[in-house]
């Protein structure tokens, strides 16, 4: 039987590179996101290239009403998902925190916290009752280390490693395996959605080659390939030109 590998935030970066990973090893796709037209887009080129099945699934994960219509919507066919892909996240602003913008606190807080839990809390009964399963959250360096303007940032990411920890302890009984994926510097939109510029956010991965979305999405599907008694707990991924979370070394350093 194909397995059925649920994605959110699938429709850029990291979550569509992982959509296509799996779809290249023969898996079925439930693929989320607030952006239909590009889910459409995605979900036809997959299907055609590669004949497995792709369910879309539009909702933002910050609204519970929505990820529990959402997933309720599915299929008993379709409910025994193997794996569960956290990937929405996002950064807004770079602020020291005394002069935060706290609707963007709330968006990253509502979306990095709450959207995994929202997601992670309809989809374990699941795995609880086929009594498999593999949750891999999607970190961050920034859930490791904290940096200069990076406070709220930070803290939402140290929750999801800890919640990730948390997950690992009470699924323990069920045979759910549970990974986080932290990566440093990926080159998708999130510097654009961060600072609010196309141009801005290009500059971040001037002099340096940063990791690419499939980078992630390979390492995402190795760690679901490994034998059931083996389990990655916790990865940390940098580019090579990458030391920490502020510290890079840049090809004009050599000028």
């Amino acid at each position: 039987m194909k397995k059925i590998v649920f994605i959110t935030g699938a429709t850029s970066g990291i979550g569509k590179a992982s959509a296509y990973k799996f779809a290249t090893n023969n898996c079925n796709l439930i693929l989320t996101g607030r952006r239909k037209e590009r889910l459409k887009k995605i979900k036809k080129d997959i299907e055609k290239k590669y004949g497995v099945r792709v369910k879309i699934l539009k909702f933002d994960v910050r609204e519970l009403v929505e990820v529990k219509s959402a997933i309720n919507s599915l299929s008993d066919k379709w409910k025994g998902i193997d794996i569960l892909i956290n990937n929405a996240g996002l950064a807004a602003g770079m602020d020291h925190i005394q002069d935060g913008n706290i609707e963007n606190w709330e968006r990253m807080i509502d979306t990095n916290i709450k959207g995994l839990l929202y997601v992670s809390k309809m989809i374990m009964p699941l795995m609880i009752k086929n009594k498999r399963g593999h949750i891999i959250n999607i970190g961050s360096i920034a859930g490791k280390e904290v940096y200069p303007k990076g406070n709220v940032y930070c803290a939402t990411k140290h929750a999801v490693d800890a919640l990730t920890k948390a997950m690992r302890i009470d699924l323990l009984p069920h045979n759910i395996k549970v990974t986080q994926i932290a990566p440093g510097a990926v080159e998708t939109e999130f510097s654009i959605v961060r600072l609010g510029n196309k141009e801005t956010a290009k500059k971040v991965y001037d002099g340096y080659e940063p990791l690419h979305p499939q980078d992630i999405a390979d390492v995402c599907y190795y760690a679901t390939t490994l034998p059931k008694h083996v389990n990655i707990n916790d990865l940390l991924i940098m580019p090579t030109a990458q030391a920490n979370a502020v510290t890079f070394y840049k090809k004009q350093q050599d000028k």
